[in-house]
């Protein structure tokens, strides 16, 4: 009898079954999270509003600028 030929390929050929199978889930697992982003971002579109508290969180903005700026937004 020969074994040389069924030497490491059966050995480990689970270990590779079982990597592709984890490679194919995590490519399903980003996509479906790709896609679920891309609606999310879709979806909500920022008000002007929002972005201007946004930036007076950051500290981007003074109180008196947010005051102002926001008294410009509600006039148009």
């Amino acid at each position: 009898m020969h074994w040389g030929d069924y030497g490491w390929g059966m050995g480990f050929g689970w270990i590779f079954m079982i990597l592709f199978w984890i490679l194919v889930i995590l490519g399903i697992v980003f996509l479906v999270r790709l896609v679920l982003e891309a609606q999310k971002n879709k979806q909500s579109p920022e008000s002007p509003i929002d972005i201007l508290k946004k930036r007076y969180a950051k500290g981007e903005i003074t109180k008196e600028e947010f005051q102002n700026m926001k008294n410009d937004i509600m006039k148009e």
